[in-house]
């Protein structure tokens, strides 16, 4: 499979270029532990062999969960964000850079921050006030939850707005850029947190990959196949509330990831979740390793939030997707 040669590619191509270029022979050898006390290592070890990980395990997060709300719930236009869980997060940060001021990091855990912490609050708090809101005795509506989707997002918008506008100069523009993503704050502790929800995520998601297919067929036909829908639509959604909220607590909000990524493997592999599912998520990694090589190296030695980088080059893509649908087989 392409994915699978690309992404290792995509991460030599991350840790190699930046804005100092390190070539291919100081990659190797700092790599390899042939020279450990070089600047080519202290810069690999340090900062690029993580911010790649981190790249690509949030990536892979963000397009595996992307492929799965759109199996969920019927609709090629769903991304995690539907559900609120991204405002909420968003609003989560946005509250303890307000209330907590210049704390930056959680007391026995370097590298976590207690911007992080609220991030995922705010994000699981978001996704449960949904789901309580579309479930009733009957069980869960799908359009439902897209409504009150909509809604606390609006609502979760709205306080993130009124908390900008009372901060000071300082606090809004760390809020700005938690707005934008990011992924310099990359360690080893993020990284591995990172790297653990996302082996979770990778590993169990798959296991609803009959369920899903079963799914696009409707609610009722998915029932006489055996399936437990109401079961399936709880499970996935905590899934992938966990997955996204952990994400953004980490690199903050990334656009376009899990929506865009989905369609461009959906073309190359089919709808089948079997298959649909690992390979989103190899191209969630491979897109963001790009991206934020592209956000490292475009304007060197200044660094544009890779949010924004996404943005840039998902839409347009997206746009002209959308354009030529009917060449790829689309309604």
């Amino acid at each position: 499979m392409w994915f699978a040669i690309a992404l290792p590619l995509s991460f030599v191509a991350a840790v190699m270029w930046g804005a100092v270029n390190l070539g291919a022979d100081s990659t190797l050898r700092a790599l390899l532990a042939l020279e450990r006390d070089t600047q080519a290592a202290m810069i690999l070890y340090d900062i690029r062999i993580p911010r790649a990980l981190m790249a690509a395990f949030v990536g892979a997060l963000l397009a595996i969960c992307g492929a799965v709300t759109q199996g969920l719930f019927r609709n090629p236009l769903a991304d995690p964000s539907l559900i609120g869980v991204t405002a909420g997060a968003t609003t989560g940060a946005a509250l303890m850079i307000f209330f907590a001021g210049g704390v930056v990091s959680l007391q026995g855990l370097p590298g976590l921050s207690a911007v992080s912490l609220g991030a995922f609050l705010g994000g699981a708090i978001t996704v449960m006030l949904v789901y309580r809101l579309a479930t009733s005795a009957t069980g869960t509506s799908v359009t439902t939850m897209l409504l009150a989707g909509v809604a606390i997002t609006a609502l979760a918008g709205g306080l993130s707005g009124m908390l900008e506008y009372f901060s000071d100069n300082q606090m809004l523009r760390r809020i700005s850029l938690w707005r934008m993503g990011g992924l310099d704050g990359a360690s080893s502790l993020t990284v591995t947190v990172a790297a653990v929800a996302t082996l979770l995520v990778v590993a169990i998601l798959p296991r609803y990959a009959n369920a899903l297919n079963a799914l696009l067929l409707g609610e009722s036909e998915a029932r006489h196949l055996g399936i437990a829908v109401q079961t399936v639509k709880l499970q996935l959604i905590l899934i992938v509330a966990l997955g996204v909220g952990l994400s953004v607590a980490l690199a903050g909000s990334i656009a376009f990831v899990g929506l865009v990524v989905p369609h461009i493997v959906r073309l190359m592999v089919g709808p089948d979740h079997r298959t649909l599912l690992p390979a989103s998520a190899m191209g969630g990694a491979i897109l963001l390793l790009l991206a934020d090589l592209v956000a490292r190296t475009s304007v060197a030695p200044v660094e544009l939030p890779v949010g924004i980088v996404t943005a840039l080059l998902g839409a347009p893509f997206f746009i002209s997707l959308l354009r030529y649908r009917h060449s790829y087989g689309m309604q």
